[in-house]
């Protein structure tokens, strides 16, 4: 018959086994995501580049347009930067707007203050109440 010893070892060592092996599945796992992903971004890397590439050859083209339109180069070009800061003003605008209305996460601050407070009384009462003797009380960093 089995030792009571014998089974907690064997219990402990078969915890360790499964452990290991769920951590090295993880890994397993992980590993090919986090390739996925590293790549995945750098591909939205380079698509964002020849997009803001595009988007500098049609401003160019839209000025050209202009330009010849209204027969002057300078003016054209002028013009379309002019309406490029206008949009980039009003979406400046827009972005702080939206950013404003963001608020504190206030009940999570509340809980997290309520919690340190608790903490801080539970300690202070075993510091008033001498839960263990002076020689046994472990100190408590801040």
């Amino acid at each position: 018959m089995a030792e009571v010893g014998d089974l907690v070892k064997n219990i402990t060592d078969d915890v360790k086994v499964i452990v290991r092996s769920e951590v090295q599945l993880a890994k397993s796992e992980l590993s090919s995501s986090a390739k996925n992903a590293g790549a995945g971004a750098g591909l939205f890397g380079a698509a964002g580049y020849l997009a803001l590439n595009a988007a500098s050859l049609l401003f160019l083209a839209g000025a050209l347009a202009i330009a010849m339109w209204i027969d002057s180069w300078p003016l054209g070009f002028v013009i379309m930067a002019g309406a490029l800061l206008v949009l980039a003003g009003v979406l400046a605008l827009v972005g702080k707007s939206r950013i404003s209305k963001v608020k504190a996460p206030e009940q999570t601050i509340t809980e997290a203050k309520a919690s340190a407070d608790a903490v801080k009384q539970a300690i202070a009462r075993g510091k008033t109440q001498g839960a263990l003797p002076s020689d046994r009380r472990m100190p408590i960093e801040n």
